[in-house]
This record gives structure tokens, sequence and C-alpha cells, in this order.
């Protein structure tokens, strides 16, 4: 249930709203706009609430919401959540590109592909340093040195951080090295791993499990919303459909679906939606066509030789500069701006 309150509702009042909501043994959300404030009651609401609200000045309107997730949704915060780390926006007008490798394998590679992430125009140093893999026998990643190492890297050449998060036991870690923590297709249901999650400020990448509904990928995001983390970020990276060309199928449509549903950023993976290094690009402008408000592509000065083994969806270092010097051309065009603070590459 939300409760929108009338545009001429002081501060006063919709303090004493809130009071009165939560003396019924429920919280209250509220979500500030230009016009008007929706305070968002989480919990289950008597319905002599609902009553009590309608009758009480200041309140425009009390509306019902059937949906399972509440604080994810558009109803309960009609404006765009914009989560601001350390000057970039995520969310806002400008595009925001994470890239770097799969896996954190040197410390001499991290810091090359983040002088090259850097150049292009990005903002976001992407890279694992612990790694969840089908088999077991695969590379698992090099642990918290690795997140020293692409922390370092960051901070050297003015790039955010992100990497991806497993347990409840390292979201602390994780977080103390990284600017965002990524929860992967595998976790998306991790609900001990989102509630750990919801305990923190650091902003989550939640990606889509590949087999999971967007009401799905919502709820989990709920988890997270309600521990008391406003800062996620949803990612569509690919579910798996009966095709067997691509690895996964890149559902361009959850892009704007849920951006209607929801006024959290949405981050497109073009890398791992289709898990072809040719295809990387053109869903990758796709996305932007969508309404994507960043993406997250993998890049490796030796893709073929990488220690994952998943080169083969990773671009080359001028495949990477080349397509986002695109976007810079055709972000003004889907809305959003690109590229302002690109710095020349040093051979």
């Amino acid at each position: 249930m939300i409760v929108i309150t009338s545009n001429k509702a002081s501060e006063e009042r919709i303090g004493e709203l809130v009071q009165l909501i939560e003396k019924h043994g429920v919280k209250a959300h509220v979500s500030k706009g230009e016009d008007r404030t929706v305070i968002g009651i989480i919990g289950q609401a008597d319905p002599v609430l609902a009553e009590q609200l309608r009758q009480t000045s200041g309140v425009e309107q009390v509306v019902k919401i059937s949906k399972s997730y509440k604080l994810a949704s558009r109803d309960f915060h009609p404006a765009n959540t914009v989560i601001k780390i350390k000057g970039v926006e995520i969310g806002g007008d400008e595009l925001v590109v994470m890239g770097g490798p799969c896996a954190v394998e040197t410390p001499e590679q991290i810091d090359e592909i983040a002088r090259l992430v850097k150049a292009a125009g990005g903002q976001v140093l992407r890279g694992g340093a612990f790694k969840p893999r089908t088999g077991p026998y695969s590379f698992q990643g090099v642990g918290v040195e690795g997140l020293i190492m692409m922390a370092e890297a960051g901070e050297k050449h003015g790039l955010l951080t992100i990497t991806e998060v497993m347990t409840p036991e390292y979201v602390d870690v994780c977080a103390e090295h990284a600017d965002i923590l990524q929860v992967g297709t595998r976790n998306m249901q991790n609900f001990d791993l989102l509630r750990k999650l919801g305990t923190i400020q650091t902003p989550v990448l939640l990606k889509r499990g590949f087999s999971s509904t967007y009401d799905e990928l919502l709820n989990a995001a709920e988890y997270i919303l309600a521990g008391g983390n406003p800062n996620v970020m949803l990612c569509e990276r690919g579910i798996r459909t009966f095709e067997s060309y691509t690895r996964n199928t890149l559902d361009l449509a959850a892009i704007p679906v849920l951006k209607q549903l929801s006024h959290l950023p949405v981050i497109s993976d073009p890398s791992h939606g289709t898990g072809r290094r040719e295809l990387v690009e053109p869903m990758t402008k796709a996305s932007v066509a969508a309404g994507a408000d960043g993406l997250i592509i993998e890049m490796h000065t030796d893709p073929d030789n990488s220690m994952t083994g998943d080169g083969v969806q990773s671009l080359f270092p001028d495949q990477f500069a080349k397509l986002l010097a695109d976007l810079e051309k055709l972000s003004p065009l889907c809305g959003k701006t690109f590229n302002t603070k690109k710095e020349p590459i040093l051979v």
C-alpha cells in the first residue's frame, strides 16, 4: 500500500503521517518527488489504517499494491534512482561503462587493462577475484590478493571498481576493496547473501538468474532494499533458451520492462548475454537504444589465453576503444551522454 500526499502537505504533516503509519506496527518509506510525496507502507497493514489515512488531511490517495516487491517498485518510488559513487552517477543522464577481464590474473595484467579502460572513456574497472565456475577444476580466481590488485589499479587510473561476491562471509572484505559488489547469475536467489548485502551501503549490481523471470529478479532486489541498502542496480545478462548458437539469449526487452516496473538503474551485459565476441558490439548498441543506464563489457589484452577460458566473449583493447568511441556518438540519440572525461591513450 502507498500513500500519496497532496502537493500542499508540509514536512511536518508528512512526519505526522509517518508516525500514524508506524503506530500500526508497519514501516513507512518516504519518497519525495517534485510535486508529490509517496509514503510506502512495508508490512501487513491493518485495513483500518487504509481507511484512517483516506480521511486524514494532507492525503490525496491511498493505493493498494498487489506486487510482492514493494521497495523495488516504481509505484513506491516514481522517480529514477541515481546511485552516486565518487563523482560517477549511475541511473542518471550519463551512460556508464564497466570494462575489464573476467578475472584478475596478475598486477601487470589488471594495471594495463585499467589504463586502457580509462583511456577509452570507461568509468568502472571490472574483474573477478572469486570465480564461480561450472566445473570444479576450472580456474577459481586469486581471492583477496586479486581484490587488492584491482583496487590499486583502479585508484591509480581513476576508476571505480566492481567485483563479484559469492558468499556472505566475503561481503565485508569485498566491500573494503571494491566500490560496487556484483551478485552473479548463480547467486541471484542466494537469500543469505542478499540479506547480508542489505546490511551494508556499498552499491550492488544484481544479475538476473539465467532462468529467472522479471518478478523473481525484482524480488531478489527487494531482499537487499528491505535490509536497508538502497543502492541496487539490475543487470540483464542473458537467459537460457533452446538456442545453442549463442551462450545465452540477451533479453533486450528486459531493459525497458524493468525500467517500467522499477526505479532502479538497469545495466546490460552483452558479453555473457551472447558469449560471442563478434556479437558484443551490436548488442551493446542495441542495449543503449533500449534504454540501458550502463554496460558491463569484458575486455582482455590477450583474450585467447585468459585463465578463465572465457576469451571468446572478451573484446580486444582496440575493439573496446572503437566501441566506446561509437557510444559517444550514439548516446545523445538515446538520451544519454558519454565519454565526457575521455583521456588520450599513451603508447
